[in-house]
């Protein structure tokens, strides 16, 4: 299968990918004929990229690191805790949240494990969800991404679910927020701006209260948007004042959120959501934290469509371990004329060559 841009696909395209919804039902099946509408949906529900069959690629199945079963099942519990906590109010011990805080460490727990154990490169790219509430698979997609950077950086067991808890609480703030505002589609007002940051405030001051949660995963909340400047948010502060999973977390957060599928903006690919971490690096974000998150991540991911220095163009087919910017290639185009006979190439062992474009058409 290769990966497409959904606005450059044709109707008659057949999909190679499953997309669901929030709740794993399945609204596309894979093998279905793309029609006008259909593609049109797609790109009204804002997904930006999707995989479909092609001719030179019909091997290549790109699998998710977490298994279906495990991210229904963390997003069900996600669902449930946070449409709970929002019926009983920001102001108050949540019983809610004591009696799911368990539930939320056996599930980070089970994360973890399929991290450690999986020596794939991670993306998150495969699993195309049209869904009404982000909030659910932005915190587990932030959750995933942290572990991914905590288990690089040879954090202790205890830190790692520490952070994948946190991780999964940092926007807990935004379901106390006016979804009209949160999931405004047009530029917001500096008012509603304001009313957006104080996610962060509401969050820290509902986690604190918990008697069952440690004190880092409510400072995970105050923190993520802090960068190490002082030009974050909600007090401005700088590197020495942040707390270490909170820098952490802030790079899942920044970086799920430009490749997400977003109703009223484009997603980004992998590649463009690391360059904003690396120029975002030592002023904004932990330079070594980036470089574990890029060292965890497919850079390139598998179907995406490459053209190299030298003019030729392949489709990711592979990764090469800790080399996650230098994938395996097959080369179908050479010349300018498409190939018959495909070869393979890995940029992990050539090194005077570059990827100086992605193709999505």
């Amino acid at each position: 299968m290769k990966l497409a841009s959904t606005k450059s696909i044709k109707p008659g395209t057949i999909l190679a990918q499953s997309i669901y919804n929030e709740n794993s039902v399945v609204l596309l099946a894979k093998g279905m004929s793309l029609t006008a509408k259909m593609i049109t949906r797609l790109l009204d529900q804002g997904i930006t990229y999707i995989y479909v069959e092609d001719e030179f690629t019909n091997d290549i199945y790109p699998e998710s690191v977490i298994p279906d079963r495990l991210r229904r099942e963390a997003t069900e519990s996600l669902k449930s805790t946070f449409k709970q906590i929002k019926q009983e109010g920001p102001l108050r011990n949540s019983y809610i949240l004591n009696k799911n805080e368990k539930n939320l460490g056996n599930i980070v727990e089970q994360i973890l494990a399929e991290i450690q154990n999986n020596e794939k490169s991670l993306t998150l790219l495969s699993d195309i969800f049209i869904s009404d509430d982000y909030i659910f698979q932005h915190s587990l997609n932030v959750a995933i991404y942290s572990l991914a950077i905590g288990v690089k950086l040879n954090y202790s067991r205890k830190s790692l679910v520490e952070i994948g808890v946190g991780a999964m609480l940092h926007d807990v703030g935004k379901i106390f927020i006016d979804p009209e505002i949160l999931n405004k589609p047009e530029q917001l007002t500096d008012n509603e701006f304001e009313i957006i940051k104080s996610h962060t405030q509401i969050g820290y001051d509902y986690l604190r209260k918990q008697s069952d949660l440690s004190a880092v995963v409510a400072h995970c909340a105050y923190q993520h948007h802090e960068r190490l400047d002082g030009s974050g948010y909600p007090r401005g502060i700088s590197e020495k004042d942040m707390l270490p999973y909170a820098k952490l977390i802030g790079i899942a957060d920044v970086f799920d959120a430009v490749t997400s599928n977003r109703i009223y903006r484009d997603a980004m690919l992998p590649h463009e959501g690391l360059e904003i971490l690396y120029a975002g690096a030592m002023n904004l974000f932990d330079k070594e934290m980036v470089e574990a998150f890029k060292k965890s991540i497919a850079v390139y991911p598998e179907g995406l469509s490459l053209e190299l220095s030298d003019g030729r163009q392949g489709i990711v087919i592979r990764q090469n371990k800790e080399l996650c910017d230098r994938p395996v290639l097959r080369i179908v185009k050479e010349n300018g004329k498409k190939l018959t006979d495909t070869y393979e190439c890995n940029l992990g062992k050539v090194v005077n060559l570059t990827v100086t474009s992605v193709l999505t058409d």
